[in-house]
């Protein structure tokens, strides 16, 4: 088994999550910088993932008793010590050589729980091997259904723990400054776990005719039906990542998913999204508690966290932040970006008068009923 990381000293002028970013850029390309920091078209559901956090205030209450307090929970049969999960992040070899296997490192030194993305750089079987806390995987289902079959059995051969199926990207989001940056994948980093894959017949739209509709990609495209076959196919839970609309979620729940991922795919799928945090109080309500609501998109302070939790979240998963972590200081890096969340958390819930977690509500947001 593979030792933990020993934490290293951190400068001092990174003293939050965003001081992590200038460091993280100076270390990656360019274009790697713009692949992981990029959103859809114009941006705008991106910045306003950010904005929506902004945009709340919190209710304090003093003098509350705060002994015994904890920050645990149980999360879709883990017991986890905080709810803060490693969202799934493709090809995290363009931020640093060690890839996934650092920040499964980083993970198991702070016992936080890592969502593998399926486009991972580095195995999911080795991934599991370097690994000391819990793991899920996150799945496209693919146009090879029978290769699909095969990824679920290898993650459930490895010991994942549940599967995350996106269920918001049958198409990429147009990202332009993306584009504009000329990237490409480099020379030792591609997605491993897709070897073999059958792939779709190549489609080049003419002029004049449909550049989408009608494509071998579309024709393949997962439906509600694919979920179902997939939720056949295992004894894992299943998870759905990319969820919006409050219908979504309710149809979901009745398919007996395990949870609901409230996403917006980091705003790199549809741009004019709303921000994750401003749909996730009817999706609450839509959901009533029969699952788990997890969220992700715009989280960069332990009081996002707080947030979050009090208008329905059960937990939340944080992508670019420990992507910034693992780029400037491998697993001690993402490792570090854990423990400072999880130390603003708990610093809002002492000042806000909770000690557990189930002590968050909507009463400690301002404004809210």
């Amino acid at each position: 088994m593979t030792p933990l990381p020993k934490l290293q000293q951190i400068p001092a002028e990174i003293a939050c999550v965003a001081d992590y970013e200038p460091f993280a850029r100076e270390r990656m390309t360019p274009s790697a910088w713009a692949y992981l920091v990029g959103g859809a078209a114009d941006e705008s559901t991106l910045a306003d993932n950010l904005a929506a956090f902004r945009r709340i205030r919190l209710q304090n209450r003093v003098l509350e008793d705060l002994r015994g307090g904890h920050t645990r929970l149980d999360l879709c049969g883990l017991a986890l010590d905080y709810p803060i999960l490693l969202a799934p992040v493709a090809f995290q070899r363009l931020a640093h050589p060690e890839g996934e296997l650092a920040t499964a490192l980083g993970a198991s030194a702070m016992g936080a729980a890592m969502v593998v993305s399926t486009q991972a750089s580095v195995s999911l079987e080795a991934i599991a091997q370097a690994a000391q806390a819990p793991l899920w995987f996150q799945l496209y289902i693919q146009p090879d259904r029978d290769f699909t079959r095969d990824l679920v059995r290898r993650a459930e051969a490895a010991g994942y723990r549940a599967l995350v199926v996106t269920v918001d990207a049958p198409v990429n989001g147009l990202r332009n400054r993306e584009q504009r940056s000329g990237f490409a994948l480099p020379d030792g980093v591609e997605a491993v776990n897709l070897k073999g894959m059958r792939g779709l017949p190549p489609s080049i739209a003419q002029p004049g005719s449909s550049p989408l509709f009608g494509s071998p990609l579309l024709e393949h495209a997962p439906t509600w039906k694919d979920l179902e076959w997939l939720q056949s196919i295992t004894h894992l839970p299943v998870l759905v990542k990319g969820v919006m609309n409050p219908s979504d979620a309710s149809r979901a729940v009745e398919r007996g998913v395990a949870g609901i991922l409230v996403s917006n795919h980091g705003g790199r799928t549809l741009d004019g999204l709303p921000a994750t945090l401003d749909v996730l109080p009817a999706i609450a309500r839509a959901v009533q508690g029969r699952v788990p609501l997890l969220l992700d998109g715009g989280i960069r302070r332990g009081s996002d966290v707080f947030k979050a939790l009090a208008l329905g979240a059960s937990a939340v998963m944080i992508g670019r932040p420990y992507v910034f972590g693992l780029a400037a200081a491998g697993a001690t890096g993402v490792a570090h970006v854990l423990h400072l969340l999880r130390t603003e958390l708990e610093v809002t819930m002492a000042l806000t008068g909770c000690p557990t977690l189930d002590a968050i509500e909507a009463s400690l947001i301002l404004g809210s009923s």
